[in-house]
């Protein structure tokens, strides 16, 4: 029997999902909790999330911590869900980890075992005790699904201070139609008498989340009434309680991270980040696979927006970026997405349409897709993103979007 890291994970089935965080609290318990032994960011939304987290790890490293940054899902290798300074984790680390957790119980000795984790949770509890012996001072940890039994709301973590981004439907199956039931459930990552940083929001999602603090009495911090970011000719302004930072240019592309911005000030101001370290740590921010340039002639552009609002922020940030380019769209998507809404959003876009089945079994066929929404139906990602290079030719344009499974074939078509 394999019994590395890659192994043991390899027969954890990657899609299984059950709620509950008694296995991942009693794994943690077994392994000594790690989650306490450095200081949390804990982040949940809809999307922005993952580049809000990106540029919490970059401005913390720049201020000199020595941090680790938790996220999910991967595009290409395992080891980036869990980072340290910086660097995806190293074979010799993460198997490390895995021998303590196989130790620690039956968690990932026994798959029929009422204790034992799925993927996400023994990755989880890997990130977990890979950063308490790696002696990280501080983890961004980026929620999986919703929050309140999300595996990464374990009880035992030193919050510093919990954030939430844009909140959207997303999921609906799991964490309802509602979006004040949807924000709820975000939300309740946050603790008593610790703040809770709230983005950018809808207004009853904002409401909700405002009335679950109070309940939790957690320290509100709503970035709308207590911050301002502008533009300006020598980039962004931020104003908060106590900073006022001009010339802030971003890592990441697109008018959407303006806002993933703002919120990260509001949480590093709270954490006493040096605020050059902030405007450093921001510009140096990088999160593959989401607005990514991998090629410039012709421009390939990757981005995993994976539902209805993140498909319009796509839409909205290539007519911001390239506005005189329509490109050839390589597209495919999850069953459990609003499909039409998603298309409604990025067909416009599109001189021709690419569709493809992305490498998870709860993706929508190709065919399939073709006969819901139009487009050309093709045999593989690769197929469907060679057939868009040969249109574009070297002065086109290909866009390749609607999930992370396929960004993550596409990047490694790339080399990327």
């Amino acid at each position: 029997m394999d019994l590395s890291a890659a192994g043991i994970l390899a027969r954890l089935p990657e899609s299984s999902l059950r709620f509950g965080l008694e296995r991942i609290q009693a794994a943690c318990d077994a392994l000594g909790r790690p989650q306490s032994a450095f200081r949390w960011v804990h982040v949940a939304g809809t999307n922005g999330k993952g580049s809000t987290c990106a540029m919490l790890d970059a401005a913390l490293r720049c201020a000199g911590k020595k941090v680790g940054f938790y996220s999910s899902p991967h595009l290409v290798s395992f080891h980036e869900r869990i980072r340290i300074d910086g660097a995806p984790i190293s074979d010799e680390a993460l198997d490390a980890s895995m021998r303590r957790l196989w130790d620690a119980g039956p968690f990932v000795r026994d798959p029929s075992h009422p204790s034992a984790l799925t993927y996400f949770e023994a990755a989880t509890a890997l990130a977990f005790d890979a950063f308490a012996h790696a002696g990280v001072e501080i983890a961004v940890v980026e929620v999986g699904l919703g929050g309140r039994l999300d595996a990464t709301n374990v009880e035992g973590k030193n919050l510093a201070a919990a954030a939430v981004s844009r909140i959207a439907r997303d999921h609906t199956a799991y964490l309802g139609e509602d979006l004040a039931d949807i924000a709820r459930e975000k939300g309740a990552i946050a603790r008593p008498g610790r703040p809770l940083v709230l983005g950018v929001q809808e207004p009853r999602a904002r409401e909700a989340i405002a009335r679950q603090a109070a309940e939790i009495g957690a320290r509100l911090v709503d970035v709308e009434a207590e911050t301002r970011i502008e533009r300006s000719t020598e980039g962004l302004v931020y104003r908060g309680p106590r900073w006022e930072l001009s010339g802030i240019s971003l890592g990441l592309l697109g008018p959407h991270q303006v806002d993933n911005a703002r919120l990260a000030l509001a949480v590093l101001e709270l954490l006493d980040v040096p605020p050059e370290a902030a405007r450093e740590g921001l510009a140096r921010a990088r999160w593959p696979g989401r607005l990514q340039v991998v090629s410039d002639r012709p421009l390939v552009v990757l981005d995993g927006a994976h539902n209805p609002d993140g498909a319009h922020a796509l839409a909205r940030a290539w007519w911001e970026l390239w506005p005189d380019r329509r490109p050839h769209l390589v597209f495919g998507v999850l069953a459990d997405k609003d499909v039409r809404e998603m298309t409604k959003a990025l067909f416009p876009l599109a001189e021709t349409v690419h569709l493809c089945t992305p490498a998870s079994s709860r993706a929508v066929p190709a065919q399939q897709l073709a006969a819901l929404v139009g487009g050309t139906a093709h045999e593989s990602v690769e197929a469907a993103i060679q057939a868009a290079l040969r249109l574009a030719g070297r002065d086109g344009a290909v866009l390749v979007c609607g999930s992370l499974y396929l960004v993550g074939e596409a990047l490694r078509m790339f080399g990327a």
